[in-house]
């Protein structure tokens, strides 16, 4: 058995490895990333543990791959079953990543409560000790006799452990805390988060075995994030919410089983994490009347409508530049609506600052919220306050166009459902809409940016 040592500089955000340091990575562009990692490299030896080894895969036709018995565990939360794509899917491996302290192991531990009962569950933590994590589960309610604890950060015993017991869910809490002895680095670096992670992956496809992981995502960098894992996993959730507030987000960034369009959206209480099921009434609450500058937008996550609050403040600008902030809105989006309301609408705004919030920490990338967004500048700008009881949605063109949206019926009906008393929607949407008495709503079709703000507008 022969060893060489080989030190490289790794980028802790995309994995590039280098021969010597740079400031900036070569790959991603990311600045102060490359972090000094020394690799061993061991010849003549196999490896002690290899999962892979002990299961050899033919090559089968197509045709007599049988795809009827897919099996999907039911997490027993409805907003997260929506994110995985129907459940968990048997076999997967799945990365929830998120910035520490959001309520990434509150959520995994809740899920072992609210499983099927019959599902042997192994939950392995590299952070907490077994009667922390008993306490924990105290805490939160959790009383499933099937659920195994083990506190163990060498993923060789993991694996050895998971191969005596076989059990259908395995939770890694987190891949950061975890090393293999085939890797000479730190815990938490790049090269031994790839080398758990394949590990995880081999045992994952052989045994059919669920494997969910936590990745944490240092503010500074210096720990390599689930970004590295992406192209390893079968599906990427990301857990996003500040910390000041008690709502938290869920999205999929990747999922093979499932859409990445579809969101979960939970509240953390005293008893854990709690599913919101109707996210707009969340959203819309503490809503004023009655003021300028402020509308509602509807845009839509994967199958679901969302309504959201949009505010806009506009004020005289007391520099030579006026200023301009976006929160929860593409900046440079904003800036192309400003100039659009400029040059076509008539709407002159290069002498004030301009402010535009989306309330309840949402981040709205549909392009059908630019009518919403224009509407509530137009009506900060002329102080002139907008119907409270009226939704808005439409894309806006370079031309001062509004054009079609997508899924107009769904929001319609949501927005009916609401209490909403009008919705404006593009002008060529009416036409697939067909008899307009059914949604119980009054539908007004806008061309314009000026029709879209008359239409709502109390002047």
């Amino acid at each position: 058995m022969i060893k060489k040592e080989k030190t490289v500089f790794v980028c802790c955000e995309c994995g590039y490895e280098s021969a010597k340091w740079n400031g900036i990575c070569p790959a991603c562009g990311q600045g102060n990333t490359m972090n000094e990692e020394i690799i061993v490299q061991t010849k003549g030896a196999s490896k002690k543990n290899s999962v892979s080894s002990k299961t050899s895969d033919k090559p089968v036709f197509i045709s007599e791959i049988d795809i009827t018995k897919e099996t999907r565990y039911f997490a027993g939360i409805r907003e997260l079953d929506r994110v995985f794509g129907g459940g968990i899917v048997k076999g997967s491996f799945v990365l929830l990543g998120g910035a520490p302290g959001i309520g990434k192991s509150t959520l995994l531990l809740q899920i072992c409560d609210f499983m099927d009962k019959n599902l042997k569950i192994l939950y392995v933590s590299g952070e907490e000790s077994k009667k922390q994590i008993k306490l924990r589960a105290s805490r939160l309610g959790v009383k499933n006799s099937n659920l195994l604890i083990m506190a163990e950060t060498d993923i060789d015993a993991i694996i050895n452990e998971v191969m005596n017991s076989l059990p259908d869910i395995l939770i890694i809490d987190s891949i950061q805390t975890m090393n293999s002895q085939e890797s000479a680095s730190l815990p938490g670096s790049v090269s031994q988060v790839k080398e758990c992670a394949n590990a995880l992956l081999r045992l994952s496809k052989s045994q059919e075995i669920s494997v969910l992981t936590i990745g944490h995502v240092n503010k500074d960098g210096a720990i390599a994030g689930p970004k590295v894992l992406e192209h390893i996993v079968d599906a990427v959730l990301y857990f996003e919410g500040e910390k000041s507030t008690s709502y938290r987000i869920i999205r999929a960034a990747k999922n093979r089983y499932g859409s990445t369009n579809e969101l979960g959206v939970f509240q953390m209480t005293n008893n854990g994490l709690e599913e919101v099921l109707n996210p707009s009434v969340m959203l819309l609450s503490g809503k004023s009347h009655g003021a300028s500058g402020t509308c509602v937008a509807c845009v839509m996550e994967g199958s679901r409508p969302i309504f959201t609050e949009v505010q806009a403040l506009v004020t005289t600008s007391g520099f030579g530049n006026p200023r301009r902030m976006s929160t929860g809105f593409d900046y440079n989006r904003m800036s192309l609506i400003l100039a659009v309301l400029e040059k076509k609408a008539g709407y002159f705004f290069s002498n004030t600052d301009v402010y535009v919030n989306i309330v309840g920490g949402v981040k709205l990338d549909e392009p059908s919220a630019d009518l919403a967004v224009a509407v509530s500048v137009i009506s900060s700008l002329k102080d002139v306050p907008i119907d409270d009881y009226s939704v808005i949605f439409g894309e806006i063109g370079l031309t001062g166009e509004i054009r079609s949206a997508q899924n107009v019926s769904l929001r319609i009906l949501e927005a009916a459902r609401l209490g909403f008393k009008q919705c404006v929607i593009p002008y060529y949407n009416l036409k697939t809409l067909g008899d307009f008495s059914r949604y119980n709503i009054k539908i007004t079709g806008v061309k314009t940016i000026r029709e879209a703000f008359s239409s709502v507008s109390k002047a």
